[in-house]
């Protein structure tokens, strides 16, 4: 498989999972730290890292830590890149 293709698979991994949808949908309008990302969640604090280190892995968020609190954000050069790759893919080719 190309290169091209290669380095979208994780961000596709991360789109795979509603709940992680969900989590970029709230980052989508600010930087969030991880405790107000996990109270509408019924899910534990571990849950929610393995969600985030996904999401960080792909580069669609990005963290900062301040103390003893992580901040998240949406990356969105990151989101920019991957929409113009899913643009290419839906124009005709020939």
């Amino acid at each position: 498989m190309e290169e091209q293709y290669l380095k979208y698979v994780p961000v596709f991994k991360a789109l795979s999972d509603e709940t992680r949808l969900q989590i970029l949908d709230m980052l989508s309008s600010k930087e969030m730290c991880a405790c107000k990302i996990l109270a509408p969640f019924h899910i534990s604090q571990p849950t929610l890292s393995y969600h985030m280190r996904i999401l960080m892995e792909s580069g669609l968020v990005t963290s900062r830590k301040e103390g003893p609190w992580v901040y998240y954000r949406m990356d969105p050069r990151r989101m920019e890149e991957v929409q113009q790759f899913l643009a290419a893919l839906a124009k005709d080719k020939e």
